[in-house]
């Protein structure tokens, strides 16, 4: 792990990581994400859709409580006024897993029309690291041009596509080894990728 990893025994609390759950499918990948930072001591902001909150019911039987006790704090996705919402506040940068193609449309578009996506031009303008696991398939020529843009503009680009080299025997596998990788875009060794060695 390298420094970021350490920050409990830094005089300095290291700044945190910004994870935004849309509502895609793959609640999995946000709330996995939050665990591993908590397990690395590393503090985050959470912010929830309203259309996430209802995936992350749907699909793993959880509710914003979960979040709370992952996060070091959970944002209202109304309130715009929130620290993340400011270029002073200090964060590592951002990963929104999952990404709908309606957040991802936002983000592309500059439309900062809640906390999300105020959240997600900050990042973009203060030169920070943001990750989308953009979430949907098939794709159309417009999905394909959105994610163009937001990767010009700045965005990495992630979609929670498994790694098969790895040998994985169950699904937490899968996922946990993507969340590693999307944990690498921000500079964070999870220890969760398994590194290819060659053939």
């Amino acid at each position: 792990m390298n420094d970021k990893t350490n920050a409990s025994t830094d005089a300095t609390p290291a700044p945190p990581v910004i994870v935004a759950i849309s509502g895609a499918s793959g609640a999995v990948y946000g709330m996995e994400i939050l665990r591993a930072l908590k397990e690395m001591n590393v503090p985050s902001h959470a912010i929830i859709t309203e259309a996430g909150k209802l995936t992350l019911k749907h699909e793993m039987d959880l509710s914003q409580d979960s979040v709370r006790e992952l996060a070091v704090e959970v944002h209202n996705i109304k309130d715009v006024g929130a620290k993340p919402a400011s270029g002073s506040f200090r964060a590592q940068g951002m990963i929104v897993a999952p990404c709908s193609i309606k957040t991802l449309s936002g983000i592309a578009g500059s439309y900062a029309h809640n906390l999300l996506l105020r959240s997600a031009d900050v990042m973009l303008k203060e030169r920070l690291p943001l990750v989308l696991m953009v979430r949907e398939t098939p794709l159309h020529k417009g999905h394909l041009e959105l994610m163009t843009k937001a990767a010009e503009m700045g965005c990495v680009i992630l979609p929670p596509v498994p790694a098969f080299y790895t040998n994985p025997n169950s699904i937490e596998d899968i996922v946990r080894h993507t969340v590693g990788r999307a944990l690498d875009q921000i500079g964070l060794d999870s220890g969760l990728v398994k590194r290819w060695q060659g053939c």
